[in-house]
């Protein structure tokens, strides 16, 4: 059953401190839902969570904030444990929760995927892995789980961020069969680039032209509708070239590649060939 009204519903938000994870914690609110704002960073999370006490002091929902690092199991199923004894269920969990590293392969070492892959997808496993045994007990619930464009696309430069968004479209596809007929749900997010803190880092994603088409507050806008439609897939790819190549990748897997590449390759700063 699909998730068509927030009012008094118990939302958990991973990478609530900035980005699309913000921007959902504030759509989510304004429509009356109870949010528990997680992230690493402890301190930007008290101010994120007071910021949005005070633009929206009216809101009928509660904001929480709870320092939790995803990569690590036992914080997340206490994370989980501390929400449903406090808000008696968990209606919604959004995994916004993640990084973003480019670099030739060679140049990209194992601690550096290992990092990667333990936040990207890891910490998508353990939220869903925790959050699951309420959802199970009420027999309703939804997941929001943040792949990427970079998750349906191979992107040369990206290797090790498009395996992690693969990885989580591969255990979303499975999960939503797996809970087939439970009543609960999950909506995968494909967006292009959103103008998050991710795309202005200065040293990690230099070697990948970056032009961010999507604001967080678009995302958010269009997580929300796609949770009340009930969606398994939302694509966002407002640019004319990702989508093209998206098409191509769906008709033709060798010749996007072949794009892909040869676009790279003339692309690619002379001092990196």
């Amino acid at each position: 059953m699909a998730l068509t009204e927030f009012t008094d519903t118990v939302a958990v938000i991973t990478g609530g401190a900035s980005g699309i994870g913000l921007a959902t914690a504030r759509a989510l609110r304004a429509e009356g839902a109870h949010v528990v704002l997680v992230d690493i960073q402890t301190e930007r999370l008290q101010e994120v969570a007071a910021e949005l006490e005070q633009e929206q002091p009216g809101a009928r929902g509660r904001i929480t904030g709870i320092a939790t690092n995803v990569t690590d199991a036992a914080q997340v199923q206490s994370l989980m444990n501390t929400v449903a004894i406090e808000f008696g269920r968990i209606d919604l969990v959004v995994n916004c929760a993640g990084i973003g590293r480019g670099g030739p392969i060679e140049d990209f070492s194992a601690a550096e995927m290992q990092n990667i892959m333990n936040i990207n997808f890891m910490g998508t496993y353990h939220v869903v892995q925790a959050a699951l045994p309420t959802m199970r007990k009420q027999q309703a619930g939804h997941f929001v789980l943040l792949s990427s464009v970079a998750g349906k696309l191979g992107v040369p430069g990206l290797s090790a961020y498009c395996a992690t968004k693969w990885a989580v479209r591969g255990f979303s596809s499975a999960m939503r069969a797996e809970l087939y007929g439970t009543g609960i749900n999950i909506t995968t997010v494909y967006p292009a680039w959103v103008d998050t803190p991710m795309i202005h880092q200065e040293n990690e994603l230099q070697h990948i032209e970056i032009q961010a088409f999507l604001t967080p507050k678009m995302v958010a806008d269009e997580i929300l509708q796609a949770v009340r439609e009930d969606k398994s897939d939302l694509t966002l790819a407002p640019n004319q070239d990702i989508s093209l190549l998206l098409q191509v990748t769906h008709a033709d897997p060798d010749k996007a590649e072949q794009l892909a590449g040869q676009f790279y390759s003339e692309h690619l700063p002379t001092n990196a060939h």
